[in-house]
């Protein structure tokens, strides 16, 4: 083997099913494990770094692909695929419960910034001052 022909052999990607025995019924991108894009490679701060955000960071190879592929027939959601969710366009006439300001509280009110003067009070009940 020359050095060409070994370096194309390495740039072809691996599919599933030179390694393993697929299901005729396989979609094509479990066949293809390098088909799978959005894995990050931003560089977490290695302090606050998970195990699990490690092993998510790491595309899936061969070996992690399944083999067999069983889908759902989706007798029950077919009906809600056509005519959509279900929404409650109901008029809402129940009280919502305050969490802040339960029963025996003070009612969390704006509170006047400073009383009326006296002069002011005087005016409103008419009375004017001598």
């Amino acid at each position: 083997m020359d050095k060409e022909d070994s370096q194309e052999v390495e740039n072809v990607p691996l599919k599933t099913s030179d390694v393993y025995k697929v299901d005729k019924s396989l979609p094509e991108r479990f066949n293809h494990p390098d088909c799978f894009r959005g894995y990050s490679k931003r560089v977490n701060n290695p302090l606050y770094q998970t195990t699990n955000q490690i092993y998510g960071s790491k595309k899936p190879t061969v070996h992690e692909m399944p083999v067999t592929f069983n889908g759902s027939y989706r007798k029950f959601s077919k009906p809600l695929l056509k005519s959509g969710m279900y929404r409650d366009n109901g008029f809402n006439t129940s009280l919502e419960k305050s969490i802040v300001s339960r029963p025996g509280t003070i009612p969390l009110l704006p509170a006047p910034r400073h009383p009326p003067l006296p002069c002011q009070a005087h005016a409103k009940e008419g009375v004017s001052k001598p």
